[in-house]
Formats: structure tokens, C-alpha cells, sequence
């Protein structure tokens, strides 16, 4: 059944996404965003094959993979230690998988265009702060005191912060700083690798590769591991002291350093992690990161929240009872989406804490064991997003 009335609260790749497939399937839909002039908020970001496969659905994945850059391979060091080495392929598919590195903004731009074209109505300055039932219907409450007319279905596509889902952020005690810069000629890094380099599991570096989007020159996302409660102080001590830190953990990260000369270069991500109990409510459902949002170690952020989009749209397809079809969309996504938020549970605190006896284990029996099968394939199938292979269950093997 469509024609249904839906509003979609969030103009991130989430909202975009379900905007996009809801009005092909016929409903009318619109978006609601709080900011006077869509932007993306962020740097570098990961497609994995399980979200390359949304984008063939909606016709962007050859635009993306030009604009990104092909990932083949996940690199960790500490001091002279390979503590993280993923290549995908050790999943042995066929066609070969891979990862793409690529702006926030490319992604962004990719939906936000297609939206456009596809007429679909976006409402700016619109700050969400609630919602209330009406008649079986539900309303959107707005900062300025004004509310919605009511709608069949609101989609929650606000992230992590929802003003429209209860609980707590579930904020975690470290975040990163990211920049997206010009990658520098003279730069030793492989173009085709996410590399990162460790001290314990409280200092951390990272490359990733994003692709041209657009421009002429190549780019890349640089992140720095901070703790929230020393972002202020990272701010205040300057850039020469920080960049001593990273010289000293990283130094053929010379090149990139040279293209810093201002705080305001950085974007600082703070990173949370919960999991709503009950993501489906009367006549709205939670979806990304308003569902559940995690720390970025397994690089599934934008992908989960892309296969939310597509398992709404097949469950709103095929069940013309919105409350039935909301149960079909979270069932089509617990199992996946659980065991995911429980890997990055387990594996945040390796990679972003202040233990000692975490990253001791892992540079002397995760890093050796990583390229050796079958641990490999394991580790390749976890950062491609295959783990419980939600792909078929979803009409997406295929894809």
C-alpha cells in the first residue's frame, strides 16, 4: 500500500537515503532539517560492501566509488609491530570486495542531488524537539513552538543526539580530531590502505585515503585519538606541541603536518555508543545511529544506517499496517545490528581506552594471528560488515 504520509526527521546520509527509497515506492515524504543550509558535518568516512550495496539500489554506487578512493587493505602499527593487518581479499569473493574512503561531503552530495532531482520536499530551519500523537497520526514538535501536521509514519534520522529518542547519548570518554587535507606528493603511504599507528590503546593516528571527490588532487582524512575532557586543553597547548606527539608516534607523517597550521582545520568527532531496547514506536521508528550509535573502530556508522534505510523501505513495501511493518523493519535488522554493536563493545576499548593489559594482548596475539587464516577472513568479513551476512535476508545479495 502507498500514498502513505511520512516525514523523515534529519537530512544526514540516513534521512536522505529512506527519503529517497520511501518516495520511489510512492509515499509522500517530507524532510525535515534544522540547519538554514544542508551541510555534511565531519571528514572521512568508510563505505563497506554491505552499504555499496544501498547505493546500487539507489543508483549512486558508481558515483561514489569514481569520487572515493578503493580500499584494499587495514594496517595497524605499534612502534614496529603489525597489530592490524585486514586485507578483503581474504574474503575470497567473486566479484572482489572492497572498501571505499571518501568524504562525508561526496556521500552527502551524492543523496542531497538525487533528492533534488527527484522533487522531493526538504524543510530547513526546522530544530526538532519532540513529538505527539494525534489521532492515530504523529506530529512533529519544532524549537519555534510551531508543530507538524501529522503524519502516518516519522522516520528518526537524527543521529546520535535524537531529540526524539529517549535515553541517554551513552557518550564515550574518547573521541578523534579529523582533518581532510590535500594528500602531499611526497607522503610514503599506500594509496589503497587504511593506516594507523598506536601507542597502547590511548594514543592513535590514522590515514585514510578519500579519493578526488571532485577536486583535482587527492585527499585524505587524518584522525588523531583525543579524550572529550582534553579537547579544550589540546586547543590551548598549540599545534607545535602536538605535532611533536605525532612526529614522535608517526614520523613519516611529516608531509601531513606540514599542511596543518590551524586548529580550525579539525573537526572533533565525540563518539558514543547505545543501543535503543525498543526502536520501533507508535507511528515513528529510530533508525543509524538514533537506533544504535557506536565508536568508529569497525567503520560501520554510515553502512548500518544505509541497510536500516533499504529494510524499511522492503518492510513499508510489503505490509500495508504501519505497526506491522515497522516490527518487519527492526526484525529485518536486530540480529545484524546487535551482534555489531556487541564487536564494537568488545573491540572499542582495545583500540581507544587508557588499559594497559588490552593492547598488550593485542600487539603480542591479535596482530600475528590477524594474517594468518582463519582469522584473516574473520577479521576481513567483520570490517566489510558480513558478519551474520545480512546481505540475502534483505534482497540485497545480489547488489
Amino acid at each position: 500500500m502507498n500514498g502513505r504520509s511520512i516525514a523523515i526527521a534529519g537530512c544526514g546520509p540516513c534521512g536522505l537515503a529512506s527519503a529517497l527509497l520511501l518516495a520511489r515506492a510512492g509515499n509522500r515524504v517530507l524532510v525535515f532539517e534544522r540547519f538554514a543550509e544542508p551541510t555534511p558535518i565531519g571528514s572521512g568516512l568508510m563505505i563497506q560492501p554491505t552499504g555499496l550495496a544501498v547505493l546500487r539500489k539507489l543508483g549512486l554506487a558508481e558515483q561514489i566509488v569514481g569520487e572515493g578512493a578503493r580500499i584494499e587493505r587495514l594496517h595497524g602499527m605499534a612502534g614496529k609491530r603489525v597489530v592490524l593487518s585486514v586485507g578483503y581479499e581474504a574474503l575470497k569473493a567473486k566479484p572482489a570486495m572492497f572498501g571505499i574512503g571518501i568524504h562525508r561531503a561526496s556521500l552527502f552530495a551524492a543523496l542531497h542531488d538525487a533528492l533534488q532531482a527527484e522533487g522531493i520536499d526538504l524543510r530547513t530551519n526546522h530544530a526538532i524537539t519532540g513529538s505527539s500523537m494525534t489521532g492515530g497520526r504523529r506530529c512533529l514538535h519544532f524549537a519555534d513552538g510551531q508543530i507538524s501536521e501529522p503524519f502516518d509514519l516519522i522516520v528518526d534520522a537524527l543521529g546520535t543526539r535524537s531529540t526524539l529518542a529517549p535515553g541517554d547519548s551513552g557518550e564515550l570518554p574518547f573521541g578523534a580530531l579529523w582533518a581532510s587535507l590535500e594528500w602531499p606528493e611526497d607522503l610514503g603511504l599506500p594509496t589503497d590502505t587504511l593506516s594507523q599507528h598506536y601507542r597502547r590503546s590511548s594514543v592513535m593516528a590514522g590515514v585514510l585515503p578519500l579519493g578526488r571527490g571532485g577536486k583535482t588532487r587527492n585527499r585524505l582524512a587524518f584522525f588523531w585519538s583525543l579524550k572529550g575532557s582534553d579537547h579544550a586543553r589540546w586547543r590551548d597547548a598549540g599545534l607545535e606541541q602536538w605535532k611533536a606527539q605525532v612526529r614522535d608516534l608517526w614520523p613519516e607523517c611529516e608531509p601531513v603536518l606540514d599542511r596543518i597550521s590551524d586548529p580550525a582545520q579539525f573537526v572533533f568527532a565525540r563518539y558514543a555508543h547505545r543501543t535503543l531496547e525498543r526502536p520501533a514506536e507508535e507511528a515513528m521508528i529510530h533508525i543509524g545511529d538514533a537506533w544504535h550509535s557506536a565508536s568508529p573502530q569497525l567503520g560501520q556508522g554510515a553502512n548500518m544506517a544505509l541497510l536500516d534505510a533499504w529494510a524499511l523501505s522492503v518492510a513499508m513495501a510489503r505490509n500495508s499496517d504501519i505497526a506491522t511493518a515497522l516490527r518487519d523493519a527492526v526484525d529485518l535488522r536486530r540480529g545484524h545490528v546487535e551482534i555489531y554493536q556487541s564487536l564494537t563493545w568488545l573491540f572499542t576499548p582495545v583500540y581507544q581506552s587508557d588499559s594497559r593489559i588490552l593492547p598488550f594482548v593485542r600487539d603480542r596475539l591479535v596482530g600475528p594471528l590477524s594474517r594468518l587464516w582463519p582469522t584473516n577472513r574473520i577479521q576481513a568479513a567483520m570490517v566489510a560488515g558480513l558478519v551474520a551476512n545480512p546481505l540475502p535476508g534483505l534482497g540485497l545479495a545480489d547488489a
